[in-house]
């Protein structure tokens, strides 16, 4: 008899992650009487905890999954003869568990571990590293069979067990044709405390909150997101679709897009319950500070994410964080971005590829991860939720974007989150050095081995001096503006320059996708 026919109840959770799913199997067990429990077959106190634990942990994970462009690449690599174990990396709740899961689906069997509420999974790896002895022991402790090309074993919170982390390297060449995905939280503290790490053998994901384009998507805005993608620069969206998608804009900022507050925005429609999902965020990770390092200034990392806030889209500045000696800040920022709630954006010269040859790293903005979040927590610090809620929805393009650091801040996020996941990428901005200049490009990218230039504004040609000024210097003819006005273009013949004709493509900040699938000969995203 198997341990699943031995103990019904634990057998009617595991099936819990399958399209077939019975929320009656989970609330209302057989053994249900507390009796039962106790003076039955689970007399054991452990096996009762463990139980809850697992009910618990079962119950919460039946919500509603939301498409994201991750699945379009964990969905190719599943389909390869042979791989290498995926390490899926990103902050705390972003959906790394939620899109594995979902690809279970795909699976003949899904078998997942949590070394954080299944802890007796950490002895498996203790003896040694055989990969062949570990499976057939996680298999014997779970009553799930591993079958290569047939299983998705999933290791979650494998950041609890450094040992499981370093048996990665080794699924490759022993068991290639495994199915094997790792992720955690807080995940980068443990790859730097390791002395080795499976280089050439594990193939890292990066994962980010939603984009715009998922926020769509889950709310059922598909025909919108067509309209959106068969829109261009000679054929721009009809105005009624146009201010749709502003709107629709508007709300993505003040909602964010980690998906729990998406799903929360899509069942209720309610700020203030958004708020509610987004503070319960926000403790979660400052409740995660103790456990950066072990010297790490709690209050410190705490104020850094408060004059970030403060601080977006401009030069930060070390001293406006307080009281502190600068390499204090600079060693607690960099904490926070190996974390993943910060995103540098770093000057460069940006006179040829590569951008990061030309990097200087005493210049740099720093992007708060979500733009939800940072919203959330700039309403806490400065004390006017209301007043920046007002702002965000009835400002006018102009405001919205000239006045106000949002637009700025989206763009750099949503570039970031449309490049590939296979690597960790970096932004980059240019500005001028020379004393009392304001020239400066929001971002930087590479496109087809050349360089293209992004501004975020809303005002009309006139209001582009930088831009023009920078396309002068390195002798660029093609560039960018984001903004909230419809789909458009424009061609400009520089008289300073031998005649020479300068096309500047406006996209919509709503659009954003669009301008990097631009930037590849292939388009990266399927929708």
């Amino acid at each position: 008899m198997s341990y699943q026919d031995e103990h019904p109840i634990r057998a009617s959770v595991r099936v819990s992650n399958s399209s077939h799913i019975c929320l009656e199997n989970v609330y209302f067990p057989q053994f249900i009487c507390l009796e039962n429990f106790i003076f039955g077959r689970f007399i054991c106190l452990d096996n009762f905890i463990s139980l809850s634990l697992q009910l618990k942990y079962n119950i919460l994970r039946i919500t509603m999954y939301y498409k994201r462009i991750i699945d379009i690449y964990l969905s190719e690599w599943a389909s390869r003869e042979t791989r290498k174990p995926v390490l899926l990396r990103g902050a705390r709740q972003v959906g790394k568990s939620s899109a594995v899961r979902h690809l279970g689906k795909q699976f003949k069997n899904f078998l997942e571990i949590n070394f954080e509420m299944e802890p007796q999974y950490k002895a498996i790896f203790q003896p040694d590293l055989n990969v062949n002895r570990i499976v057939m022991q996680i298999s014997a402790m779970s009553g799930s069979r591993i079958e290569e090309g047939e299983t998705l074993l999933f290791m979650d919170e494998i950041q609890e067990c450094p040992e499981a982390i370093m048996s990665l390297r080794f699924f490759k060449e022993n068991m290639p044709r495994l199915h094997v995905i790792a992720a955690g939280s807080l995940l980068e503290f443990a790859l730097a405390e390791l002395p080795t790490f499976g280089v050439g053998r594990i193939h890292s994901m990066f994962m980010y909150p939603m984009t715009f384009d998922e926020f769509l998507l889950a709310n059922k805005e598909n025909l919108l997101l067509e309209a959106r993608n068969a829109a261009s620069s000679q054929s721009p969206l009809p105005e009624p679709l146009h201010e749709k998608l502003v709107s629709l804009l508007r709300t993505y900022m003040l909602v964010g897009g980690m998906p729990e507050c998406v799903g929360k925005w899509v069942e209720t429609h309610d700020y203030l319950l958004c708020q509610e999902v987004q503070d319960d965020i926000l403790v979660s990770y400052e409740d995660d500070f103790p456990k950066y390092k072990k010297k790490a200034d709690v209050n410190l990392l705490r104020n850094i994410l408060r004059s970030v806030a403060v601080q977006a889209t401009k030069k930060f500045v070390y001293t406006k964080v307080g009281d502190y000696k600068t390499a204090e800040v600079k060693s607690a920022l960099d904490l926070l971005i190996l974390a993943g709630l910060l995103i540098p954006v770093t000057h460069t010269s940006a006179n040829g590829l590569p951008l990061g040859s030309e990097a200087d790293n005493s210049y740099r903005k720093i992007l708060f991860f979500d733009c939800g979040l940072m919203l959330r927590l700039l309403g806490i610090t400065i004390g006017d939720t209301t007043m920046l809620t007002t702002q965000i929805l009835t400002a006018t393009a102009a405001d919205l974007v000239n006045k106000g650091t949002m637009a700025e801040l989206v763009a750099g996020l949503e570039i970031l989150h449309y490049m590939t996941p296979n690597l960790r990428h970096e932004l980059y901005y240019w500005v001028r050095l020379a004393k009392n200049s304001l020239a400066e490009i929001d971002y930087i990218l590479p496109s087809h081995l050349n360089i293209l230039p992004i501004e975020v504004k809303a005002g009309n040609q006139g209001g582009m001096k930088s831009l023009w000024s920078y396309m002068r210097e390195k002798h660029i003819t093609e560039a960018v503006r984001c903004s909230l006005e419809n789909f458009g273009e424009f061609c400009y013949t520089d008289k300073e320059d031998d005649d020479t004709v300068r096309h500047v493509n406006i996209f919509p900040l709503y659009a954003v996708s669009q301008i990097m699938k631009s930037t590849t000969s292939t388009s990266q995203l399927a929708y």
